[in-house]
C-alpha cells in the first residue's frame, strides 16, 4: 500500500512541474482562439446522419467505415492534443497511477493527425467491446494487451501501423507519436457502420433539467476538469490544468453534451490492474443544452450490449446531436455544479 501510495505521489509531483512548464506555453501562444464546432443543434428528419454524432452526413462517408478508437495521452507533457474535436465520442478514463487518458472515438471524420497517441488499459476493452472496429494505440503491458485482445476490434499499434502512425520529431518521445485518420481507417473492422450510442433531440423536443453555469469533475490529482455552458456556440467549454482546453488547430475543445458516469474501478482507482466495471448499472448525469438532467446508466450481461441512459423517471435520455464526452469518474465521488 506505501508503495503505491509512494508511486502515485511522484506521478503528481512529476505532473505539477510539468503542469507549470505546460501553462508557461500556453500564457506565451497566440490568442486567437477558434471556437468554430462542427456540431449542430439538430438534424434534419430525412437524409443519411452519422450514427455516433446523429448529424448530416450528405457524403454517406459514416455509413461506409467501421468506428476508430485512438487511445491518446491527456497529461500536460501531451498538449496540445490533435484531432479530438473532430472525434464523435470521447471517454475519459482514471489509469494507473491516477492519471487520465481519452478514448477518442472517429467515425464520421478522419482528421489527418490524432494524438498523441498512448498505450492500451484494461478500461478500454470495455468501452470498444459494443463499436467493434479498429483500436489504434501505442502499445502496452502484457496484462492490457491481453484484454484488448478480447475485444472484436483490429489491432492496430505502432509496430504493424506503418504510415498510419508517425513520430513528430519536434516533440519529446514519448509524447510524439501520432496516427492519420484516413490510413488508420484503411485497415477494415467491422460493424460498418457502428451501431447508435445515443437517442438524439429533434427540433419540437426540450430538454427539462436544472440550468447550469459550469460544473467541475474532480478526477484525481490535477486531472480535474471544469466545463462552462457557452450560450453562444450552444456547447460546453472544456477547462483542462487550469486553462483552455486548446487542440493543435487552435480550436477550442468544446462538445454538445457531456455524460458524467459513476462506475465502480474494479481493484482500485489507480492501481495497474484497476479499469472502469461498464457492465451493470449506476447513477449518471446528462449536461445538455445548458442544464444539468439526473438519471442513470445500465448496460446487460453481455461485453457487447450498448450502454442506455435514462431520466430519473424512466424515459430514455435524448442529446444534442454532435460531439459527446463520456466522463467515467469514481463511485461515491461528488460533483461541483454550479448553477
Amino acid at each position: 500500500m506505501r508503495k503505491a501510495l509512494s508511486g502515485v505521489l511522484l506521478i503528481v509531483i512529476v505532473a505539477g512541474v510539468s503542469l507549470a512548464a505546460w501553462l508557461h506555453f500556453r500564457s506565451n501562444a497566440g490568442s486567437a482562439i477558434s471556437t468554430t464546432t462542427t456540431t449542430a443543434t439538430t438534424a434534419p428528419a430525412s437524409g443519411p446522419l452519422a450514427p455516433l454524432t446523429g448529424l448530416p452526413d450528405p457524403g454517406g462517408a459514416a455509413l461506409t467505415r467501421p468506428a476508430l478508437t485512438v487511445k491518446i495521452e491527456n497529461t500536460p507533457e501531451a498538449m496540445p492534443q490533435w484531432g479530438i474535436n473532430q472525434a464523435d465520442v470521447v471517454y475519459e478514463e482514471i489509469v494507473n497511477g491516477g492519471i487520465t487518458r481519452l478514448a477518442a472515438v472517429f467515425n464520421s471524420q478522419a482528421p489527418a493527425k490524432i494524438g498523441p497517441v498512448r498505450s492500451v488499459r484494461p478500461t478500454d476493452t470495455q468501452v470498444v467491446w459494443p463499436l467493434g472496429g479498429i483500436f489504434a494505440f501505442s502499445g502496452g503491458a502484457p496484462y492490457a494487451i491481453n484484454s484488448i485482445s478480447t475485444a472484436p476490434v483490429k489491432l492496430v499499434d505502432e509496430s504493424s501501423a506503418g504510415a498510419a502512425m508517425f513520430r513528430d520529431l519536434s516533440r519529446q518521445p514519448p509524447h510524439n507519436l501520432y496516427g492519420v485518420g484516413p490510413a488508420l481507417f484503411k485497415f477494415g473492422g467491422t460493424p460498418t457502420p457502428p451501431p447508435k450510442l445515443f437517442s438524439y433531440l429533434t427540433s419540437t423536443d426540450k430538454v427539462i433539467g436544472t440550468k447550469v453555469a459550469h460544473f467541475v469533475v474532480p478526477f484525481p490529482s490535477i486531472y480535474s476538469v471544469t466545463w462552462t455552458w457557452d450560450a453562444a456556440t450552444a456547447s460546453w467549454d472544456r477547462t483542462l490544468f487550469g486553462t483552455a482546453d486548446i487542440t493543435g488547430t487552435n480550436v477550442r475543445e468544446s462538445p454538445k453534451n457531456v455524460i458524467v458516469m459513476w462506475v465502480n474501478y474494479v481493484n482500485g482507482v489507480g492501481t495497474m490492474a484497476s479499469y472502469a466495471n461498464l457492465q451493470g448499472s449506476g447513477p449518471a448525469s446528462f449536461f445538455i443544452d445548458g442544464k444539468q438532467v439526473q438519471g442513470t446508466w445500465s448496460r446487460g450481461t453481455s461485453p457487447g450490449d450498448v450502454l442506455t441512459y435514462q431520466t430519473k423517471t424512466g424515459k430514455v435520455v435524448k442529446f444534442t446531436p454532435g460531439q459527446t464526452w463520456v466522463e467515467l469518474l469514481d463511485s461515491g465521488v461528488s460533483l461541483n455544479v454550479t448553477p
